[in-house]
């Protein structure tokens, strides 16, 4: 009676084991950022921010928090609206970090994105970002 019970318990753990979400890979993130940026979607790119970040735009460079840094990126979005993003390389350095490296479009113009993924806690989020023009 007592192993039925223990069997039935450990079932029961079992099947609210499986409703628990996985934390996201660096990978899934990656995916996201790249419809983040598409869309021009700063608080879904701030999402996936460090604490602070190291950001490089046209006329900002610096370690900003999180907050500071989706109001930067919203603001850049708004001057520099989307045409298009091709995430051109990605990679893994071996510390596990998640490389990428990309063309965003605005208008007639073209800035190199760059973007660094490192786990926090087990937790990935953007550490570096970069959009530099390329004129």
């Amino acid at each position: 009676m007592k192993l039925i019970r223990h069997i039935r318990m450990a079932l029961i753990c079992c099947v609210f084991m499986l409703h628990i979400p996985a934390p996201a890979s660096a990978q899934e993130i990656g995916s996201k950022v790249i419809s983040a940026i598409r869309t021009a979607n700063a608080k879904e790119l701030s999402s996936y921010f460090n604490a602070t970040i190291d950001l490089s735009l046209p006329g900002t460079d610096g370690t900003f928090s999180k907050a500071q840094s989706e109001v930067i990126i919203r603001n850049f979005f708004g001057k520099y609206p989307p045409a298009s993003f091709t995430q051109s390389h990605q990679g893994r350095s071996n510390d596990g970090s998640q490389y990428a490296i990309g063309i965003y479009k605005s208008g007639n113009l073209q800035f190199r994105t760059y973007y660094l993924i490192k786990n926090v806690n087990g937790k990935p989020a953007i550490h570096q970002l970069k959009f530099e023009s390329e004129e």
